[in-house]
């Protein structure tokens, strides 16, 4: 490859704070301004692999883990466990704000330099083009769902969240934009990557990169996320009829099916829970208790007590279990969905496909009687249910938590007792202090 100039490219610590001030002093760091296809496609690489982990640091919050109390980890974690958003930094694992807009310079800057990229098809080109715009969206969709308010509260979509990111200007100023606002310029980003994603398929080892049936598996959850049931309903059955295998835990084949290379697998980037992560916080006495006798998920997903009584996720800390779409959450998004829909038939046929592949055939006979007993709202509850069990794990569950009643939650954690009461103001993770200190216009 020829020498050439240096730029600033998205790689390098001062850019790190992008959505946090207006000058930055930005060093050349050994990149060079990217021409041709292959570069560019290295540069997607590298922000692909910069997404943050903290899908699954929020589910602390929720009600699904617990941090391990006798150990070191509950230095990295207790706070974030607790909802103690402004106690003094200290070990505290941060989220990684500045990482999202790191990402998300490389995404705009490959957008805007779409024309000028060179020794590429244009179909090769397009799709590169199209998997920046998802990339875009995703990233601008996990940061309005940690810093903005939940879509679905009442009054929630003229509130302010976080700063809308649209371009690779590092000398803008940034402030921060509405939820509704947030949630246009990803829809509006779907639709420009629809029309250029023209790859069904990735090879395993490419899993992580968007793919054609990507716009699909992403409409299917923000819709249900803005509580859009129809647009919902009618892009999850669009994947799954396309794809809609699901691993079968009644036999010895099944892989768990966040792995990488499991047959439900649409995209394989997000990595939920890290390896620290996993060692630090074990199943929580809730998520235990809610898989009943004959789901076959406890065991499948959930490891036997170790010698202090602490049962640890399967589905977490090693890099092959990535999942950021997959064909078991399009099941239960459909059918949440369309039992919203009064479409109860629908959403119990996609609800017993799922439990027929989860739970022995004993157990699923009894469930399929008592699920066509359920009128609509005892079966939307026991789709979330549903969720909690089937996606423990893997960075929904606060999530729902947070789109759905957001309840009151009570932990008694090293004999004191903390609550998040019922729509409690700290579902929303308030914007970091240093990227306030930097750019105080955030604060408003």
């Amino acid at each position: 490859m020829k020498k050439r100039n240096y730029i600033f490219m998205g790689m390098m610590s001062s850019l790190l704070l992008l959505a946090s001030c207006n000058m930055l002093d930005i060093q050349p760091v050994g990149k060079v301004i990217p021409e041709t296809l292959t570069e560019y496609r290295a540069l997607l690489a590298t922000a692909y692999k910069e997404v943050p982990a903290d899908r699954g640091l929020v589910c602390l919050r929720a009600d699904e883990m617990q941090v391990i109390k006798d150990s070191w980890e509950l230095e990295r974690y207790g706070k974030i466990e607790s909802w103690d958003d402004y106690a003094p930094a200290g070990t505290t694992t941060p989220f990684e704000w500045a990482s999202y807009y790191s990402t998300l310079f490389s995404a705009n800057y490959i957008i805007e330099q779409q024309n000028n990229i060179t020794e590429g098809t244009a179909a090769d080109i397009q799709q590169l083009v199209g998997e920046s715009y998802l990339l875009r969206a995703y990233t601008h969709f996990l940061l309005v769902n940690q810093y903005g308010q939940p879509y679905t509260r009442p009054g929630a979509v003229d509130t302010q969240a976080i700063p809308l990111k649209v371009n690779s200007d590092i000398n803008e100023v940034l402030s921060r934009n509405t939820v509704g606002e947030v949630y246009s310029s990803i829809l509006a980003d779907i639709d420009e990557a629809e029309k250029r994603l023209n790859k069904e398929a990735w090879d395993v080892q490419f899993s992580y990169r968007f793919n054609a049936l990507s716009v699909a598996a992403f409409r299917s959850r923000i819709h249900l996320y803005m509580g859009q049931w129809a647009a919902s309903y009618e892009a999850s059955e669009n994947v799954l009829t396309s794809k809609n295998t699901l691993e079968d835990f009644n036999t010895i084949t099944y892989r768990l099916p966040n792995h990488f290379q499991s047959v439900e697998a649409i995209v394989a980037l997000d990595r939920p829970l890290t390896s620290n992560l996993s060692r630090g916080a074990s199943a929580s006495s809730v998520l235990l208790n809610s898989y009943a006798e004959g789901d076959l998920r406890l065991d499948v997903y959930i490891a036997p007590a170790d010698k202090k009584g602490y049962r640890f996720s399967k589905k977490s800390g090693k890099d092959e279990y990535r999942c950021t779409f997959r064909v078991g959450e399009i099941y239960l998004n459909a059918a949440e969905a369309a039992a919203h829909l009064n479409q109860l038939d629908q959403a119990r046929t996609r609800l017993l496909q799922l439990m027929q592949k989860r739970y022995t055939s004993e157990a699923y006979a009894a469930k399929e009687v008592a699920i066509n007993a359920l009128n609509k709202e005892a079966l939307i509850a026991e789709i979330l249910n549903e969720r909690a069990r089937e996606l423990a794990f893997e960075g929904h569950r606060w999530f729902d938590l947070r789109r759905t009643t957001r309840p009151r939650i009570e932990k008694l954690l090293g004999g004191k007792t903390y609550i998040l009461e019922q729509d409690d103001a700290r579902y929303t993770l308030p914007i970091p202090r240093a990227a306030i200190a930097a750019n105080p216009g955030l604060a408003n």
